[in-house]
C-alpha cells in the first residue's frame, strides 16, 4: 500500500493518438514549447466543461506531469516580487514538492490543515502572508495523502486572502474529479471538479494525466493559468526572465529552460483523451471509480480489526472513499505500526514524511490492489490485531 501509482489499465484512446502522430512524422522536429494547438484547445474546453471554468487556449501548457509543472510555478512564483520567497502548503502533502523547493534553494512554510478547518483555516493562512514573505499558496484538492477535500466556504476563505494579499493559489489537481461523493463525470453539467478559480482569478491549476486517466507512463498533465493573471506583469521578473509578463515568463523562461516542451506525441494522446472526454465518449471518471470500491472495502477491514481513520471528515461530511486513506493502531507510533505491519506482509507510508502533525498515522495506497490481495487482507489484519494487542498488553 506504499505505492501511489495509478494501478488500473489507461484507455486505448490515447496509445491510438500517439500512434497514429508518429506514423506522421511528429518525432522529425522539436515541439512547440508552448504546447500543440490540439491539446491547448483540448485543455481549454476540458477547464470549462469540467471546471465550468473559462480559460484561453494560450493560457494552457504542457508539462512533463505536474511534478515539472509545480518546479516551473516555483520558479516563477518566487520570483514576482522581491522578499516573497517561500511557498506557504497546506499540509499534509505530497513530500516531493518540499524537495524540489529544497533542490532549487528556496524556502517554504507548512502546517496541517487537519486543526484549523473551516474559519481556523483561513486564520492560520493569514498568519503568515502578514509577515510579507509568502509567494504563493499551494494545495491539493483532494489531498494526498489525506484525501481530505476543501470545502467550498474554505474555498471562498482562500480566495479572499489572495486577492487581499496579492498571493497567487497554486491549485494542484493531481485527483481530478474523484471525489467520489459526487458525480463529476458529465462535461458541461455541474456539480464542476471543487476550484478557488470559481471565486479568484489569481490562480494557477496543475492538471495531471497520470491518476485520472492512467496515464502515468507517459509524463504529461498542464499548467493552466487564469487569463487576467496570464498577461499581468511583475516588473521583478526580469531579473531572472524575458519578459515581465507571468505567461511570456513562465513559457519561454521556467519551462523552456526545464525541458523545452513536451514529447509531441504524447501530446496528441492526451489530447485525443481530453477530446473523448470533452465529447461525452470516454467517462473518465467512471473507470477511476475502481479506487473508490477498494477504498471502502479496505477502510471497513482495517477499522473491523482495531485500526482507526486518522482523517475522517471534511467539516460535517465523512471523508469520500479514494485513492488514499490513513490509519492509526492505538499504542503504537507511526514507524512502530510500519514496522509490525510489514512483519505481515503490508505496507504503507508514514504521515510523518508528509507534513502531517499525526506522527501515530500511516498512509495507505489503494491503486496496486488486486481482489485476490483485498480477499487475504481481512486475514492478515486479524493475525495483526491478535498479535500486537497482545504484545501491547503485556507492556
Amino acid at each position: 500500500m506504499e505505492m501511489g501509482v495509478p494501478g488500473l489499465e489507461p484507455s486505448r484512446i490515447g496509445a491510438e493518438a500517439e500512434i497514429k502522430a508518429l506514423n506522421e512524422g511528429v518525432a522529425r522536429k522539436y515541439p512547440p514549447v508552448e504546447g500543440i494547438p490540439e491539446l491547448k484547445e483540448e485543455m481549454a474546453h476540458f477547464v470549462k466543461n469540467f471546471v465550468g471554468i473559462d480559460v484561453a487556449p494560450e493560457c494552457c501548457l504542457p508539462c512533463v506531469g505536474s511534478m515539472q509543472g509545480g518546479m516551473a510555478a516555483f520558479l516563477l512564483v518566487n520570483r514576482l516580487k522581491k522578499g516573497r520567497d517561500r511557498i506557504l502548503f497546506i499540509d499534509p502533502g505530497f513530500p516531493v514538492q518540499k524537495s524540489q523547493l529544497k533542490l532549487l534553494g528556496m524556502e517554504y512554510d507548512t502546517f496541517d490543515a487537519y486543526g484549523f478547518r473551516g474559519k481556523k483555516l483561513a486564520e492560520k493562512i493569514e498568519s503568515y502572508l502578514k509577515k510579507g514573505r509568502t509567494s504563493a499558496i499551494l494545495y491539493s484538492n483532494p489531498n494526498n495523502p489525506s484525501w481530505i477535500c476543501l470545502t467550498e466556504d474554505e474555498l471562498k476563505d482562500l480566495a479572499r486572502l489572495s486577492d487581499q494579499y496579492d498571493v497567487p493559489l497554486i491549485e494542484d489537481l493531481a485527483y481530478f474529479a474523484m471525489d467520489f461523493r459526487k458525480d463529476l463525470s458529465h462535461p458541461g453539467v455541474p456539480p464542476y471538479q471543487a476550484s478557488v478559480a470559481q471565486y479568484t482569478n489569481n490562480w494557477i491549476m496543475l492538471i495531471s494525466s497520470s491518476k485520472a486517466f492512467s496515464y502515468a507512463g507517459q509524463r504529461i498533465g498542464c499548467i493552466v493559468v487564469n487569463n487576467e493573471l496570464f498577461v499581468k506583469e511583475y516588473p521583478d521578473l526580469t531579473s531572472c526572465f524575458p519578459s515581465s509578463k507571468v505567461g511570456r515568463a513562465l513559457v519561454y523562461g521556467a519551462l523552456y529552460g526545464l525541458s523545452s516542451g513536451v514529447a509531441a506525441s504524447v501530446q496528441y494522446g492526451f489530447a485525443a483523451l481530453l477530446k473523448a472526454a470533452n465529447e461525452g465518449r470516454y467517462n473518465f471518471v467512471a473507470d477511476v471509480r475502481e479506487y473508490g470500491r477498494r477504498a471502502k472495502i479496505m477502510k471497513a477491514e482495517f477499522q473491523a480489526h482495531g485500526f482507526q481513520l486518522v482523517y475522517d471528515a471534511d467539516g460535517d461530511l465523512p471523508l469520500a472513499d479514494g485513492f488514499y486513506f490513513t490509519v492509526s493502531y492505538p499504542g503504537l507510533d507511526g514507524n512502530g505500526l510500519l514496522h509490525h505491519l510489514l512483519c505481515f506482509g503490508i505496507s504503507a507510508i508514514s504521515l510523518g514524511s508528509t507534513g502531517s502533525e499525526h506522527s501515530e498515522g500511516l498512509r495507505a495506497c489503494v491503486s496496486q490492489i488486486t481482489d485476490k490481495q483485498l480477499a487475504e487482507l481481512g486475514g492478515r489484519l486479524a493475525q495483526f490485531d491478535k498479535t500486537v494487542s497482545t504484545i501491547l498488553n503485556a507492556k
